[in-house]
């Protein structure tokens, strides 16, 4: 059962500021990801539940992958009687290796998952090169 008014609320709600002990001060907000590679594409999947697809910004620089996300603040005139979903603003970043095309990722949102695909560079892919022997016809080998 839920009090109504509770007069140490508002004294723990301060402790635990104070402290970092109510969880939005102590840990950083993070975004639950998965990762994988499928054939010549390399899929990430965020979970941002509740977020506005229009306060999510996805930048590339160089090979690092930021993506941002905003979930506002409430009203500060309500009473709030539990807060457990982090507010204001999530960033996290993705160092990728030279061998992804950073210059054609692909990105969707669909049902509170941010789900960027980046295909594999053409130059990390394997290719058969010709040899030529003096003399000889010429024939390939894997690279």
């Amino acid at each position: 059962m839920l009090m109504r008014t509770d007069p140490f609320r508002e004294l723990d709600r301060l402790t635990q500021q104070a402290l970092g002990t109510n969880g939005t001060l102590a840990r950083p907000s993070v975004m639950p990801m998965d990762a994988w590679r499928d054939g010549d594409t390399f899929h990430v999947e965020f979970d941002l539940p509740g977020i506005n697809p229009d306060s999510i910004d996805l930048d590339v620089e160089r090979n690092v992958v930021t993506v941002k996300a905003e979930r506002p603040a409430r009203a500060s005139d309500t009473e709030l009687i539990a807060a457990e979903r982090p507010r204001g603003v999530f960033s996290r970043q993705l160092i990728l290796g030279d061998n992804l095309d950073t210059e054609h990722i692909e990105a969707s949102y669909d049902t509170g998952v941010l789900t960027p695909a980046i295909p594999v560079a053409e130059q990390a892919k394997p290719r058969k090169i010709a040899i030529t022997d003096k003399g000889e016809e010429q024939r390939a080998i894997n690279a």
